[in-house]
C-alpha cells in the first residue's frame, strides 16, 4: 500500500495485497489519514468482485460521518452493482472532482 498526500487528499494505491488485506492496512493506518479526504486507487487490481469492494463500506461510512470524502477508483466493477453509499468512479480525475464537489457542499452546509 502506497500513501501519497497532496493538500487535504490522501491517495491510497494498492500494490499487491488483496482487497481484504488492503482494507485491513487502511484501518491500521487510519489514524494518520482520518483528517484527509481519501481516494483508494484500485487500478492495479486486475479483477474485483463486488463483494470485495463492499469491505470498504464500513470504513467509508465512518469517514463520511466525519464529514470527509472517501472515493474508490476502479473501472473493474459496475457502479450500479455496488452499494449506493460507496463513491466509485473510473478515473483519478473524477475522484478529485467528487471531492471538490463534496467540499463545496460541506462548505454550503449540505
Amino acid at each position: 500500500m502506497i500513501l501519497s498526500r497532496t493538500g487535504n487528499i490522501t491517495v491510497i494505491t494498492q500494490e499487491r495485497a488483496t482487497i481484504i488485506e488492503l482494507v485491513a492496512n487502511v484501518v491500521e493506518k487510519y489514524a494518520q489519514i482520518k483528517n484527509d479526504n481519501i481516494i483508494v486507487n484500485l487500478f492495479s487490481v486486475k479483477e474485483i468482485e463486488t463483494n470485495a469492494i463492499n469491505d470498504f463500506l464500513l470504513l467509508s461510512n465512518k469517514h463520511k460521518a466525519a464529514h470527509k470524502s472517501f472515493v474508490i477508483v476502479t473501472d473493474k466493477i459496475a457502479i450500479d452493482d455496488a452499494p449506493e453509499e460507496l463513491s466509485i468512479v473510473p478515473t483519478l480525475q473524477e475522484a478529485h472532482d467528487i471531492i471538490e464537489m463534496e467540499d463545496i457542499e460541506r462548505d454550503l452546509g449540505f
